[in-house]
């Protein structure tokens, strides 16, 4: 039974559309899970996405199928953009409200020109310390498991840029709490459970998310998002198909035929000059790859019909 269940599903592989698909994230499911999901509906196994939601989080979740799913690489280095909610007043081993409480504080003094005070030294090119129930590997294992199995896990900082970092509004769910709405745009590699984490370290009372919420991943914002739900009812859930994609990620660059053929062979062509990372289109409307202009050539990153 299970190799007929895997000669119909590399059947099924072939005949598949590439493209990307937008989802809008429930909830208590992993980003695994998503793709998962996605398998059967899209009848295929290359199905990959561009950046985890972690489980409590929701909203915009870029998936890649089939072919799309090379673009993936070039798509998590996006700029993304949430709203969240920070408790102030608690601190957890997650940093978020999935995790044991580690310590309580009291945040009933802490005004709105505190948090605004302490917000000002997170905004911009700052060095954060990733979560340490984080995906990141440390000598070969993840740091979450290294967590998990009781062993204090420190990560090294890194740079990361915020661009925004506001606060929208104020809750007080209990005497000793603030919860604070916020919006973030933020460089790729940002956690915002650290942001959490670190504002309430500057207001000396901890601080956790207990809600997350991704409104943009580059270009792909929450208008361009369905649910699975939403998407197991369409005919083809492939909501972008790989050219439209595309449009919408890179500047677009049209070639000659045999600029397309070239490439095919991974050499270079004659530079156009458009900066950083851009997609090329062959005459019949297929996407031949993406190219990056050096030492006056265009240079394939990436080509979809590679010969040889």
């Amino acid at each position: 039974m299970a190799t007929e269940i895997g000669r119909s599903m590399a059947k099924r592989d072939s005949d598949a559309t590439s493209g990307l698909v937008i989802v809008d994230k429930d909830s208590d499911c992993t980003s695994h899970d998503v793709v998962a999901r996605m398998r059967k509906l899209a009848h295929t196994r290359r199905v990959g996405h561009a950046g985890t939601l972690d489980p409590m989080a929701t909203g915009v979740l870029v998936l890649g199928i089939e072919k799309a799913t090379r673009l993936l690489h070039h798509l998590v280095l996006a700029d993304k953009a949430y709203t969240a909610t920070i408790r102030l007043g608690e601190s957890t081993i997650t940093d978020d409200a999935q995790g044991e409480l580690l310590d309580r504080g009291d945040a009933s003094r802490v005004s709105e020109v505190d948090v605004e005070a302490a917000l000002a030294p997170l905004r911009g090119d700052i060095m954060q310390a990733p979560s340490a129930v984080s995906a990141i590997k440390v000598n070969g294992e993840r740091a979450y498991k290294r967590v998990r199995d009781g062993e204090a896990v420190e990560l090294p900082v890194r740079p990361v840029t915020v661009s925004r970092f506001t606060a929208l509004s104020y809750t007080r769910p209990a005497g000793h709490l603030l919860d604070v709405q916020v919006e973030v745009e933020c460089s790729s590699g940002t956690y915002i459970r650290a942001l959490a984490r670190d504002l309430g370290r500057a207001l000396g009372v901890g601080g956790h998310l207990t809600a997350l919420r991704r409104t943009r991943v580059g270009p792909f914002t929450l208008d361009d998002a369905q649910t699975l739900a939403e998407l197991a009812e369409l005919a083809d859930p492939v909501t972008l198909p790989l050219r439209q994609a595309v449009e919408l990620a890179f500047p677009v660059r049209p070639i000659t035929e045999q600029q397309a053929t070239t490439l095919t062979y991974g050499q270079s062509i004659e530079p156009a000059g458009i900066e950083g990372t851009y997609a090329v289109t062959a005459p019949d409307d297929t996407v031949s790859g993406l190219l990056r202009e050096m030492k006056g050539r265009a240079q394939p990153v990436l080509v979809f019909n590679a010969r040889g």
